[in-house]
C-alpha cells in the first residue's frame, strides 16, 4: 500500500512540474511577442504630430529606417516652395501602392505586410496616408510657410554680397591710387645685361593691366561663390549648389593634386637647372679669360672666345631641355607630343633661310674677315661694320646709310677689309689716285708735284713717305699713280677729297696743266687752263702760226 502511495505521489509531482514549466514558457512567449510588436511600430511625424505608423521592414530596410526616410521626404515636400498637392498621387504596382510626387519622387510604398499589420487593404492604407500627408503639408504651408523667411534670407544675403563687392572695390581703388601716386618709386624699368627690356611707362601699363585682371577675378569669384548660398535657400534650386561648387572645386582639386604629384619632378628639374647654370658660369669665366688674353691657346684667337661660348652654351641648354623634357607634366601625352612634332615641322619648313644665315654667320666668325668697326666693302657696298649678328651684318656707309646684308650673301660675296692693316704695328692702308699727263711734261716734275700734294694732305702717314708709280704709257699720255699711307680707313672719302684738292693746287703752282692731251696738242693760240692767280703777270697766250707750204 505504501509503495502505491509513493508511486502516485511521484507521478503527481512530475505532472505538476511539467504544467508549471509549460505555463512559464507560454507567458515568456507572449511577453516576447508583445515586445516585438512594440518595437516595429514607428511613427511618421514630420511636423511633431504623428500622421501614421510603419510596422514592417522591407528587405534589409528596417522599419525604423523606413520611418525616417518617409519623414524626411515629407519634409522636403514641405520645403518645396512650388509644392502642388495635385501632383501627389497614388501609383499602383504589382506588389505595392506607391505614393508619388511629380511622377518620379516616391514618398512611400504600401506593401501587403503593411496592410495586414492594420487589418486593412493596401488601397485603403494608401488613400489614408496620401490624405494625411496632403493635409499636413497644406496646413503647415498655410500656418508656417517658409517662403517669406527664404525671401528675407535672400534679400539679406544679396545685401551682404553687395556690401562685400562695394568694400572690395573701394579697397582696390585705394590700392590703385597708392600705386599711381608712388609710380616713380616702384616703376623704374627693367634691364638685363644693359638691355632695356621694359621702360618705366611700359612697366606701369603692365602693372595696371595685372591689377585690373586681379580685381576682376576676385569680384567674379565673390559673386560665383555666393551663388551656391543663394541657391541653397530654395529647395527648387538647391540641387544647383553642388553643381556650381563642383565646377570650381573639381578643377581646383585637380590642379592642387597635380601640383603635389609634380613636386618630385619639380625638385629634379630645379637641381638639373642649377647644375647647368653653374656649369655655364664656369665655362663663361674660362672663355672671358681667353678673350682678355689671360689664357692663350695656340691657333685659337681671342675674338673667337665669345662666339664659341655662345655655341657651347646653346648646346648645353639644348641638352638640358632634353634631360628635363621627360619630367615636364604631360610630356607623355599624345597632345604634347603632337604639338612638339608640329612645332618642329614648322621650324624646319619656315627657317631654311634663317638656318643658312646662321651657319654662314658661324663660318664668317671663324673666317675672321672683319670685325665690328672695320671699314669694308661687300659687293658694291662700302662702309663701317656696326653690327654682326648670327643672321645679318649691318654696314653704315659714309653717307650714314645703314645697310643690312644677310650673312649668306656676305659669305658668297667677295669682301674687302680696309681696316685690317691699320694697326700701330703696320704701315696702314695704302690709298691711291691716278692722273694722266702728256709726254711733253717731264715725269720728274709730275712726281714732285704729286708727292708735294700728298704731303699736304691730312690724315696720311708721313712715314713711309708717299710714292708715285707710272702705271701705263698710252698713245697720248702717261698714267701717274700717287700712293699714300693712312690709318684712318673710315675717313677715305675725306682723304681722297683733300688729296685731289692738293694735287690741283700743286700742279697749278708748278705750271702743269691737268687736261686732255688731245686738246693740248690742237690748242695753238688758246689760253692756258691754269687759273689766273697762278700765272705770271706778263703771261700772254701764244699766237697762231700760219705757214705756207710753198
Amino acid at each position: 500500500m505504501k509503495k502505491k502511495l509513493l508511486c502516485f505521489l511521484a507521478i503527481f509531482i512530475v505532472l505538476f512540474s511539467s504544467f508549471a514549466f509549460t505555463q512559464k514558457d507560454s507567458l515568456q512567449t507572449s511577453k516576447n511577442v508583445a515586445v516585438e510588436l512594440k518595437q516595429v511600430k514607428y511613427p511618421i511625424n514630420p511636423f511633431k504630430d504623428t500622421l501614421f505608423f510603419v510596422y514592417n521592414k522591407v528587405g534589409s530596410f528596417s522599419a525604423e529606417n523606413r520611418a525616417k526616410a518617409i519623414t524626411e521626404k515629407i519634409r522636403k515636400l514641405y520645403e518645396d516652395s512650388l509644392f502642388d498637392s495635385d501632383s501627389l498621387v497614388i501609383i499602383p504596382s504589382d506588389i505595392s501602392q506607391d505614393i508619388v510626387y511629380n511622377d518620379d519622387f516616391i514618398i512611400m510604398s504600401i506593401l501587403d505586410v503593411d496592410a495586414k499589420a492594420e487589418n486593412q487593404t493596401q488601397e485603403f492604407i494608401a488613400k489614408r496616408n496620401l490624405s494625411l500627408i496632403k493635409k499636413a503639408i497644406i496646413y503647415q504651408n498655410e500656418n508656417y510657410s517658409m517662403l517669406p523667411k527664404r525671401l528675407g534670407y535672400t534679400a539679406l544675403l544679396i545685401l551682404i554680397i553687395g556690401s562685400i563687392l562695394y568694400f572690395v572695390g573701394k579697397l582696390f581703388n585705394r590700392v590703385k591710387l597708392y600705386i599711381l601716386k608712388n609710380s616713380d618709386k616702384y616703376f623704374k624699368g627693367f634691364n638685363y645685361n644693359n638691355i632695356k627690356i621694359l621702360s618705366p611707362q611700359k612697366q606701369q601699363v603692365l602693372a595696371m593691366q595685372l591689377y585690373g585682371f586681379v580685381k576682376g577675378l576676385i569680384l567674379v569669384l565673390i559673386v560665383y561663390l555666393s551663388l551656391p548660398l543663394l541657391f541653397s535657400i530654395f529647395p527648387a534650386t538647391e540641387a544647383y549648389t553642388t553643381t556650381l561648387l563642383r565646377w570650381i572645386l573639381t578643377p581646383a582639386k585637380s590642379a592642387v593634386m597635380g601640383f603635389v604629384d609634380f613636386l618630385p619632378s619639380l625638385v629634379t628639374i630645379i637641381v638639373i637647372v642649377v647644375i647647368f647654370r653653374y656649369t655655364i658660369k664656369v665655362i663663361k669665366f674660362f672663355f672671358e679669360e681667353i678673350k682678355k688674353e689671360n689664357i692663350k691657346i695656340d691657333g685659337f684667337y681671342n675674338d673667337w672666345a665669345m662666339p664659341t661660348f655662345n655655341i657651347v652654351r646653346f648646346l648645353l641648354l639644348a641638352f638640358m631641355v632634353v634631360i628635363i623634357f621627360p619630367y615636364l607634366p604631360g610630356s607623355e601625352s599624345p597632345i604634347f607630343k603632337g604639338v612638339s612634332v608640329f612645332v618642329g615641322v614648322l621650324f624646319s619648313l619656315g627657317s631654311s633661310n634663317a638656318i643658312a644665315n646662321m651657319v654662314a654667320g658661324l663660318v664668317i666668325t671663324y673666317m675672321r674677315p672683319f670685325k665690328i668697326g672695320d671699314f669694308i666693302k661687300i659687293g658694291d657696298v662700302s662702309g663701317e661694320v656696326i653690327e654682326k649678328t648670327a643672321l645679318v651684318t649691318r654696314i653704315r656707309t659714309p653717307k650714314f646709310e645703314d645697310i643690312t646684308i644677310p650673312n649668306s650673301t656676305v659669305l658668297s660675296s667677295t669682301s674687302t677689309n680696309y681696316s685690317s692693316n691699320t694697326k700701330q704695328v703696320n704701315n696702314g692702308l695704302l690709298i691711291h689716285t691716278t692722273v694722266t699727263i702728256g709726254y711733253d711734261v717731264p715725269w720728274a716734275a709730275i712726281h714732285k708735284a704729286l708727292i708735294d700734294a700728298a704731303l699736304k694732305t691730312q690724315m696720311i702717314e708721313q712715314t713711309p713717305p708717299p710714292f708715285v708709280l707710272q702705271t701705263s704709257l698710252d698713245d697720248f699720255y702717261v698714267s701717274y699713280q700717287i700712293n699714300v699711307y693712312t690709318k684712318e680707313p673710315t675717313k677715305q672719302p675725306l682723304i681722297y677729297s683733300s688729296l685731289h684738292q692738293n694735287i690741283q693746287d700743286s700742279f697749278n703752282e708748278a705750271g702743269i696743266e691737268i687736261m686732255s692731251p688731245h686738246y693740248n696738242a690742237l690748242r695753238d693760240g688758246n689760253m692756258t687752263t691754269i687759273p689766273e692767280n697762278y700765272l705770271k703777270s706778263d703771261y700772254k697766250p701764244s699766237s697762231f702760226n700760219i705757214r705756207n707750204k710753198d
